[in-house]
């Protein structure tokens, strides 16, 4: 039976591959509905091509344009309204969304027991302590599409959980990987966004310069795993061949090996137990010199410091640091701060946080709303 997609993010990158991977599998996916962002032109060209029933848009205005050229379509007003919507049948939400905004809708699919796939990894990030029991109560599936949560996913399957000694979560180490500490004072933008090996977008490309976001998996992976912060490992390699690894308690290691392309988790989760068959280049053992790996520098790299730190902790410190850091990096991406500014705002968030244990969505949402706003004032806004 076909199953129904709804896609949250569309026009971003892990959204534009999540669609390419869904005009490979025709016969097997439709896209229901959609949120589109603020290229009208893009969206325009997605309604058209995959026919979803519904859509949210980013601006208003273009809601009104597209509701004159779709009469059909039905247009919701909020990502929540969306991802709660019953298209009757067999569907599954991928959230493909870049930052906070993800995290209520992933909860409102979940409470209507939609499988959920993840390439949101702040949603687990800000309230993993309340999305997991929430999955469990709904008995749906929350199927990873980060490369490395997919590869220990996909290292799992089969396995006995509690067999597991530790995970290792490889890193690219980013487009700044060969600098020192004392070379990143003048580091421009452009210079930040040129990853060697993944192309991304922007947000997401300055948190793997910081190693912010190998932190943010670590805290993601704690939840989605079960798994004590100690058995998480983060280790750089530069090649991105091997996407993470799980290491059980008889010291043998299960490595998932792949090109460096994104629409094969994305695939992955989509056809999962079934593996879809995809076209796309086949990594070739023969042409790979080596696999060179490195252990991680905190001190060179201290916002994965602080990352494992405010995961242990938890209760609201994983939410004010994913605040700060998405102010920080919206900050630098606008040209208000220089690179290094970004762990000062950061790390001075965590310090001077109230620590609070106790979770609801409501206080979590205008936590990091708070935050996130009171950041960007300080700076004179965006």
């Amino acid at each position: 039976m076909m199953k129904k997609i709804i896609l949250l993010g569309a026009t971003g990158s892990i959204g534009s591959q999540t669609l390419d991977v869904l005009r490979r599998n025709k016969k097997q996916f439709s896209l229901a509905g959609v949120s589109l962002g603020s290229d009208l032109e893009k969206s325009i060209a997605i309604i058209e091509e995959f026919k979803p029933s519904a859509v949210v848009a980013r601006k208003v205005e273009h809601l009104d344009i597209i509701k004159k050229k779709f009469p059909d379509i039905i247009c919701f007003n909020c990502l929540e309204e969306l991802a709660g919507f019953d298209f009757k049948g067999p569907q599954m939400l991928v959230n493909a969304l870049s930052g906070f905004t993800g995290m209520l809708p992933t909860v409102a699919a979940i409470k209507v027991k939609k499988d959920i796939l993840l390439a949101n990894k702040e949603t687990l990030v800000i309230a993993g302590e309340l999305i997991m029991p929430l999955v469990k109560k709904n008995i749906v599936r929350l199927i990873p599409i980060d490369s490395e949560h997919s590869a220990i996913f996909q290292c799992l399957v089969g396995e006995d959980s509690n067999k597991v000694k530790k995970i290792i979560i490889t890193a690219s180490g980013g487009s700044l990987r060969d600098k020192k500490r004392e070379d990143l004072k003048n580091i421009s933008v452009k210079e930040v966004l040129t990853h060697p090996n993944w192309s991304m977008g922007k947000k997401i490309t300055v948190d793997s310069a910081t190693m912010m976001n190998k932190g943010l998996e670590v805290i993601e992976a704690h939840h989605l795993f079960q798994l004590p912060y100690q058995n998480i490992e983060t280790i750089l390699h530069y090649q991105s061949i091997i996407h993470s690894m799980v290491v059980f308690n008889d010291n043998s290691v299960k490595a998932q090996l792949g090109t460096s392309d994104m629409r094969m988790p994305i695939s992955y989760a989509l056809g999962y137990p079934e593996r879809l068959d995809f076209e796309n280049s086949e990594l070739d053992l023969c042409q790979i010199n080596n696999l060179t790996f490195k252990e991680m520098d905190m001190n060179r790299f201290p916002l994965l410091k602080l990352s494992y730190e405010a995961g242990i902790k938890g209760g609201n410190l994983p939410c004010i640091l994913n605040a700060a850091n998405e102010a920080a990096v919206a900050l630098f991406l606008a040209g208000k701060i220089t690179f290094l500014e970004i762990e000062e705002i950061v790390a001075k968030a965590i310090s001077e946080a109230v620590y609070q244990k106790t979770l609801d969505f409501d206080y979590l949402f205008d936590l990091h709303n708070k935050y996130y706003q009171e950041i960007i004032k300080a700076y004179g806004g965006l």
